[in-house]
């Protein structure tokens, strides 16, 4: 049996997102290394900082093995983060499906006091907002006004990249998909007020602002360590 190809495997990945910045490791440039040997794959994840969240770096290694072992011919997967404060724990932690809680037991003070499907979905949520929100503007590039936003169902919405990605974004948070649903939904399901969207919309923009700002800061700050990783060992 032929052992899965590393285009499969960054496939997989690019479904694991950093779930503070709703973006794949794979395009914020976390994966760092990918082994493949018969029904085995290894792959190592770095961060932008040596004390990025535990919490986020717990999910994100989670998520990786969970994609990886998704792979139709992999048996085995083993996920490593490197060069982080607490590594060893959440290695160890993810390695023997240990769970968050367990793997930090001796670094209570590292922790949030959040479980991690509390976290999970916390920022589901503002993944969702900030997706609604760049449907939103694309519609309205198009044209709509935010009260004609108010009254369009799903099934109104033109097929595009934005409205695919939107409606990902509102599976993981089990809300109604079907054609006559509102377009507008706040991240607990109740529909927007045609009065409301105006404020609506602003408050998502600024949700998306600080998600999208944080992403470029990931970039910069991973792109400067590495890159200065890389000149003092040349």
């Amino acid at each position: 049996m032929s052992c899965v190809s590393e285009a499969e495997v960054l496939e997989a990945l690019s479904g694991v997102r950093d779930p503070e910045l709703d973006e794949p490791v794979t395009s914020l440039g976390f994966v760092s290394r990918i082994e493949r040997k018969g029904d085995a794959v290894s792959v190592r994840l770095r961060l932008p900082t040596y004390f990025c969240s535990p919490n986020f770096a717990y999910i994100m290694a989670e998520d990786a093995k969970r994609a990886l072992l998704s792979l139709p011919r992999v048996e085995r997967a083993e996920v490593t983060l490197e060069e982080f404060h607490v590594a060893e724990e959440i290695n160890r932690g993810v390695r023997e499906e240990a769970g968050f809680d367990r793997a930090m037991a001796s670094f209570s003070d590292e922790t949030t006091g959040e479980d991690l499907d509390a976290v999970r979905e916390t920022f589901r949520k503002k993944a969702f907002v900030r997706r609604q929100e760049i449907l939103c503007r694309a519609l309205m590039a198009r044209g709509k006004s935010p009260q004609e936003l108010s009254r369009m169902r799903l099934g109104d919405v033109p097929a595009c990249r934005e409205l695919e990605v939107y409606l990902e974004r509102r599976e993981e948070l089990g809300l109604d998909l079907s054609p006559s649903s509102p377009l507008l939904l706040s991240a607990s399901g109740e529909p927007i007020p045609e009065e409301a969207v105006v404020e609506h919309l602003k408050k998502a923009r600024l949700t998306r602002i600080s998600l999208e700002g944080n992403g470029a800061l990931c970039r910069d700050l991973l792109e400067a360590r590495y890159r200065r990783k890389e000149k003092s060992s040349a």
